[in-house]
């Protein structure tokens, strides 16, 4: 089992930044590709990032975040990170951190741990 606790959710200004961790206790962090999946007010949850469990750690992102949101991981802190920029209001939403073995993918039912979530509220 993997636990998954996110944090470093705020409010920010449109065009501001926020840096989200998942922090992740249990089974062997470096086995799992990990991802961030938000999901806005009255929405459904989305994927925008993953980051794979080894090979030079290979990411990938949702066409509409690419240039503005960074995932990284740090498996000496079992930690992973979405580094936000040049936040817009539409971004708001809580971001979910979720968890698979293997390689990354964009779906929600691959994914076999998801943490709480932490809040991310972009102001106009």
């Amino acid at each position: 089992q993997v636990q998954l606790v996110e944090s470093g959710g705020g409010l920010v200004q449109t065009g501001g930044s926020l840096r989200l961790s998942c922090a992740a206790s249990g089974r062997t962090f470096s086995n799992y590709a990990v991802h961030w999946f938000p999901q806005a007010p009255g929405k459904e949850r989305e994927f925008v990032a993953g980051i794979n469990n080894g090979s030079g750690f290979m990411k990938k992102y949702a066409h509409f975040v690419k240039g503005r949101f960074t995932i990284s991981r740090d498996n000496s802190k079992n930690t992973a990170y979405l580094q936000l920029n040049n936040l817009k209001p539409e971004d708001t939403g809580v971001y979910y951190c979720a968890a698979k073995v293997g390689t990354a993918t964009i779906y929600m039912r691959d994914m076999a741990y998801w943490g709480k979530g932490t809040l991310v509220t972009v102001s106009s």
